[in-house]
C-alpha cells in the first residue's frame, strides 16, 4: 500500500515538471510571434493612398445621401403634422 503512494506521488512530481516553465512558454510565445510577423506582407504606399482616397470620398457621399435623405423625411413628417 505504501509503495503504490510512493508511485503515485513520483508520478505527480514528473508530471509537473514535464510542464516548461512560465518564462520559456512566454520566449517561445514572443519567438513564434516574431516568426509570424516576418510572413506579412504590407500594401504598397501609393496602394495605401489609393484606397484611403476612395474610402474619404465614399464616407462623404454616404454622408450627403444620408443628409438628404434626413431632410427629406424630416419636412414629410413636419408637413404631415401641419394637416393633422
Amino acid at each position: 500500500m505504501a509503495e503504490k503512494e510512493k508511485k503515485t506521488e513520483n508520478e505527480k512530481k514528473v508530471k509537473s515538471s514535464d510542464k516548461p516553465s512560465l518564462f520559456s512558454r512566454i520566449a517561445a510565445w514572443f519567438r513564434s510571434l516574431r516568426s509570424e510577423a516576418k510572413k506579412i506582407s504590407w500594401a504598397s504606399a501609393s496602394s495605401v493612398r489609393k484606397n484611403t482616397i476612395i474610402v474619404i470620398i465614399s464616407v462623404v457621399v454616404i454622408c450627403i445621401a444620408i443628409g438628404i435623405i434626413d431632410v427629406l423625411l424630416t419636412n414629410g413628417i413636419v408637413g404631415l403634422s401641419r394637416i393633422f
